[in-house]
């Protein structure tokens, strides 16, 4: 092929790509809100700090500093936990991109007397006028040139945490990071 066909070929590629990882994260959606929940005790640290560390060795000249708070534990289906945190850690991990150092947290609070659980970082934020867009499927407040992904991960997220009798919410301000919030 020459150079234009070769171009043509990627652009195939990169958007069968696209559409290989949106089925994907389409039947994960659907299999989040079908199945029997087994009820644990979660060790919600260890969980974060595995997926952070999987991110750190596939990008190992990033600069991120983790704040994880030691000892975080839940009542939830470990799997579907594990689904929430790394969508959180990895939507984090990916709105820092662009700093030289990022800070990416997780932690513990509480919200009227139930502990919320939080995930936060110093990236791209976003306007909380659009707050409301953010849980749905296929909303995006970044455009796919600056930040990849589908648009499924947050959605993914509120569907776990209400399975599990809880709630997500995210606070955040452009370029200063944001704050995602979920209780179980």
């Amino acid at each position: 092929l020459d150079e234009q066909g070769r171009g043509d070929l990627q652009r195939v590629r990169a958007a069968t790509q696209r559409m290989a990882q949106l089925i994907d994260d389409m039947l994960n959606l659907s299999r989040v809100t079908r199945g029997e929940m087994r009820r644990e005790t979660v060790d919600l640290s260890s969980m974060v700090k595995s997926i952070a560390e999987e991110l750190k060795a596939a990008e190992p000249h990033r600069r991120v500093d983790l704040a994880i708070a030691d000892g975080v534990q839940a009542k939830g289906d470990a799997r579907l936990l594990h689904v929430l945190l790394e969508n959180l850690v990895r939507n984090a991990w990916k709105f820092t991109a662009k700093h030289p150092t990022a800070r990416i947290e997780f932690g513990i609070s509480q919200d009227d007397g139930k502990p919320a659980y939080f995930v936060r970082d110093d990236g791209a934020g976003f306007d909380m006028a659009y707050a409301g867009k953010l849980f749905g499927a296929f909303q995006r407040l970044q455009p796919m040139s600056e930040f990849n992904g589908t648009g499924i991960g947050l959605a993914t997220v509120q569907r776990i945490a209400n399975r599990h009798g809880g709630r997500v919410w995210a606070e955040g301000k452009v370029d200063q990071g944001a704050t995602f919030y979920f209780t179980l």
